[in-house]
């Protein structure tokens, strides 16, 4: 059976005046004081509850700012973050499976490898699996800073793998389509994901490097002057296809001692004394001019890897050939620059553009935060590359 509470009487605060009583005629006698009716509990004051809202408030803040950063760290489908843009477990695996076989070779003629290949064994101290994912996480850094700047230059609206693989899709819908139509397609009918990759990152690297290019103030921008520098710089480089050869070319019909023949051509010191002594041998002169800039055949290449490497008057070494030796003897070389400049100005230009480019994004990339998860890099195995 509950106790009663014992009646608790009113209390005044201090300094508090009473009520007035209501007024009574003169002579009238005051009535008894009615007992008070107990006062009930008012409960916790204004204040406390205001006090206690807010604390309440504050740990639900910290809860859901907790779980959001649990959830965040656990989620599976992200291994990594760089900048913010989220990298998944499947694009990770997706540049792991790309770079695998060469990684493999690499660490087959490093480290001599023989037999099956392990990814679980060790390499150099590391796992070859761990060395595979570095390799990836290395590509994707460099690879997603060029997504990034292309998103910053209007270029794609998104640098999620994601994206990606539903751009593919579309890819490969609309070359059926045209294929279906009868319309002209041009390259694969159909794209492999890593084929897609490769084609979408040179088309947005050709187009960052004219777009960076183009304005005077842009980070790629080449001046005539710059191209000239490097001209300059390194006239021989830049000279092959402005260069007249003439020279003379002795062929001797394979002696039985090459090594003979070899000493009385370094001793005569001019093929030409050398002709008439020598059994049928053939001495003839001739000119070579540079074939411009559309590359050399593999015969004019051969000719130039010979003279090019020798000051006038000089004898190569012994060329062997089918049942013949030949010597060539450098007699002038010159060479046009006017021409050398026009026909290599435009390689110089974009050379100086991709060195300028390949900088950039180094130094964006190195200045990039790249947070990784390592729980969920330790849960990838050699059967997820092996799939």
């Amino acid at each position: 059976m509950k106790g009663t509470l014992p009646r608790q009487g009113t209390s005044r605060k201090p300094g508090t005046a009473r009520r007035p009583s209501t007024s009574r005629k003169p002579g009238v006698p005051r009535k008894a004081a009615t007992a008070r009716r107990p006062r009930t509990s008012r409960g916790p004051s204004r204040r406390a509850v205001v006090l206690f809202t807010g604390v309440c408030l504050a740990l639900a803040a910290l809860v859901v700012t907790g779980v959001t950063m649990l959830s965040h760290r656990t989620n599976p489908a992200e291994v990594a973050s760089l900048d913010g843009h989220s990298v998944t477990r499947d694009e990770l695996l997706f540049h792991m499976r790309r770079l695998a076989p060469t990684v493999q070779n690499e660490l087959r003629n490093t480290y001599h490898l023989r037999g099956t290949f392990d990814w679980k064994a060790k390499a150099g101290g590391k796992t070859a699996l761990q060395r595979l994912e570095t390799r990836a996480l290395d590509e994707i850094r460099r690879d997603k800073t060029t997504l990034v700047l292309a998103k910053e230059q209007g270029l794609v609206d998104s640098v999620d793998h994601t994206d990606f693989l539903a751009d593919l899709s579309k890819e490969n819908q609309s070359r059926a389509d045209a294929i279906a139509e009868g319309r002209t397609v041009y390259g694969v009918a159909h794209f492999s994901p890593e084929e897609y990759y490769t084609h979408r990152l040179t088309e947005l690297t050709t187009s960052l490097k004219k777009r960076l290019g183009a304005n005077a103030d842009g980070p790629l921008r080449v001046t005539e002057a710059d191209v000239r520098h490097a001209f300059d710089a390194d006239r021989d480089a830049w000279s092959a296809n402005a260069t007249t050869y003439r020279y003379t070319q002795l062929v001797v019909p394979s002696p039985a001692d090459a090594a003979g023949l070899q000493h009385r051509v370094t001793a005569a010191g001019s093929l030409t004394a050398v002709a008439a002594e020598e059994p049928g041998a053939k001495l003839t002169t001739g000119t070579y001019h540079g074939t411009g800039s559309n590359g050399l055949s593999a015969h004019d290449q051969d000719l130039v890897t010979v003279l090019g490497d020798l000051a006038p008057g000089r004898i190569s070494a012994p060329v062997p050939g089918t049942g013949q030796i030949t010597f060539y003897q450098l007699q002038s070389r010159t060479v046009d620059e006017d021409k050398a400049f026009a026909d290599y100005s435009q390689r110089i230009r974009q050379s100086l553009v991709e060195k300028k480019f390949d900088q950039l994004i180094q130094r964006r990339a190195d200045d990039s935060d790249l947070d990784v998860d390592t729980s969920a890099l330790d849960a990838i195995n050699a059967e997820d590359v092996q799939q």
